[in-house]
């Protein structure tokens, strides 16, 4: 019987592609890169920034340290108030799992600065047992680190832990957990995607995860 639900944050519970998407171009502009296509950008969506330039520029090494601290100061510009919303039905939907006494987590690969500021933004910071961000772990997305992590801090078992995110790197993370998975089609990755991962259930709009569980 699951207990414990783990989200992924950017493209699950929140619709941060656009803003993201805008810094990234930025980004791409002011270190005078090649800019790839949305698609290739959106696809890199989930991972911690320093892993981003080798994924879109892997001919050019050593671009992570200096792309990280160009898209974290530019980023401030394009996340303007209200920029940021949560996707439909996820405001609710948290606040019922709350109230029927799931615990709750986040699993991002965002800084957890930047993770929390959002969070708090949406008015949902007291949904969550614990958020941890990219840089609270060694190892991030696909490794199991971000979910083992919250799940011996809080003492929380494997086979009573739902995973839940939009790209495959969630699904992997979840899966190498131990911990069933949930697939969201809504975000920034596809179904090929998720179904390639090994999803165990996949679901279109946020509310469905009530069904599942």
């Amino acid at each position: 019987m699951i207990k414990n639900i783990i989200f992924d944050f950017d493209g699950t519970l929140a619709d941060t592609a656009p803003v993201i998407l805008a810094t990234m171009f930025a980004t791409f502009k002011e270190l005078d890169l090649p800019a790839p296509s949305r698609e290739e950008c959106k696809s890199t969506i989930g991972l911690r920034l320093h892993e981003i330039p080798s994924k879109l520029f892997p001919n050019r090494a050593g671009l992570g340290e200096i792309y990280t601290k160009t898209y974290q100061r530019l980023f401030k510009t394009y996340n303007t108030p209200g920029a940021i919303i949560a996707f439909e039905g996820v405001p609710e939907t948290l606040t019922e799992l709350k109230d029927s006494g799931y615990n709750l987590a986040i699993a991002s690969s965002r800084h957890r600065f930047s993770l929390e500021e959002i969070v708090n933004s949406l008015k949902m910071s007291t949904l969550f047992d614990m958020i941890i961000g990219g840089d609270n772990v060694k190892n991030g997305k696909p490794s199991p680190e971000p979910v083992l992590t919250i799940s011996n801090l809080m003492g929380w078992q494997a086979n009573e832990t739902l995973v839940v995110g939009d790209a495959g790197v969630d699904i992997l993370m979840g899966k190498s957990a131990g911990c069933k998975t949930t697939g969201v089609t809504y975000g920034n990755g596809t179904i090929d995607e998720l179904q390639n991962a090994g999803a165990d259930y996949i679901i279109g709009s946020f509310a469905k995860i009530k069904n599942i569980l």
